[in-house]
């Protein structure tokens, strides 16, 4: 896959952009570039954009769609490394991070996300670090069980791993195939495929999905200037219920007894909670991209 063929529709655009209040002279970094969907319309509001990407394709394609603005700079990493990465620029007056999976990553048979295309068993969003297959032959099947369970919330792990690891295939289809076998027919679920959630898991422990994610809130706190605000789109029950007590944290809870003038429990945080509660994608864009049906979007705002 080349950059001229990294497309990506992009989730909750309207929401996340007008959450984090993108201006002329404020500085915002997108942790997750993909397809810079989220980036142009930041820049379009007159922000200054640094877009930071872990796949070479996609910080290439965004990059090549966007370079050409003075406000954007596109930046090779992780966002679990953006103190690192944009140590330069810190503090800053947004952060965003998009945790799905691009559509070119999963439709792209090469980069082996998929259980219905056949590829090499892959599913690396960078260039480094082992294949989903070299997963499979090198984990031990009770590591393998936790990380289907952990990730995947798959409820017929044991058998699904005792399989993968006498089969360790290869190849995307002879995968999926592997997890058809060890689950029995009639407790396959009837609205996503059998394989969704091995493969899901596979994929998280092959990047580090909620390793990076966990450093990345607890880095949150050093990204920020004061009224600056983060925001993450998460997609599965576990990346959101991390966002959601770490958000939660960071604005802390008041415990003194009602009718107090003032706090006095030092219960409260420093951050303030923009959204009370996470915000999904409108019934208008599930229906435009059916992948957005998961998302869910928390923002918090940094206030001393």
């Amino acid at each position: 896959m080349t950059a001229s063929d990294f497309q990506h529709q992009t989730v909750l655009l309207r929401e996340a952009v007008e959450l984090l209040r993108p201006a002329d002279g404020r500085v915002i970094i997108d942790g997750t570039l993909g397809g810079g969907g989220h980036s142009e319309a930041l820049l379009a509001s007159g922000a200054t954009v640094v877009g930071v990407d872990r796949d070479p394709v996609a910080l290439a394609a965004a990059t090549a769609r966007l370079g050409a603005n003075p406000r954007f700079q596109g930046r090779a990493g992780n966002f679990a490394e953006l103190p690192r990465v944009a140590a330069d620029l810190l503090p800053v007056d947004g952060v965003l991070v998009d945790l799905g999976v691009s559509s070119p990553q999963l439709d792209v048979a090469e980069r082996g996300f998929s259980f219905s295309k056949d590829g090499p068993l892959d599913m690396r969003m960078g260039p480094d670090g082992p294949t989903a297959a070299e997963l499979i032959a090198t984990t031990d099947e009770r590591e393998l069980v936790r990380i289907l369970k952990d990730y995947g919330e798959e409820p017929f792990a044991r058998p699904i791993a005792r399989e993968l690891k006498k089969a360790l295939p290869t190849r995307t289809l002879e995968a999926a195939e592997v997890v058809k076998r060890a689950v029995p027919r009639k407790a396959w679920p009837n609205r996503i495929h059998v394989a969704t959630r091995t493969f899901q898991a596979l994929r998280m422990a092959v990047n580090g999905e909620l390793e990076a994610l966990d450093a990345l809130l607890a880095a949150i706190p050093g990204l920020l200037k004061v009224g600056g605000r983060a925001a993450v789109i998460a997609f599965h029950s576990l990346e959101d219920r991390k966002v959601k007590e770490a958000f939660r944290a960071l604005a802390g809870r008041c415990t003194c007894p009602p009718g107090l003038p003032v706090c006095v429990c030092s219960g409260v945080g420093d951050f303030a909670l923009v959204t009370k509660k996470a915000v999904a994608a409108s019934e208008a864009e599930v229906e435009a991209n059916p992948r957005s049906r998961s998302a869910h979007l928390r923002v918090v705002e940094k206030l001393r």
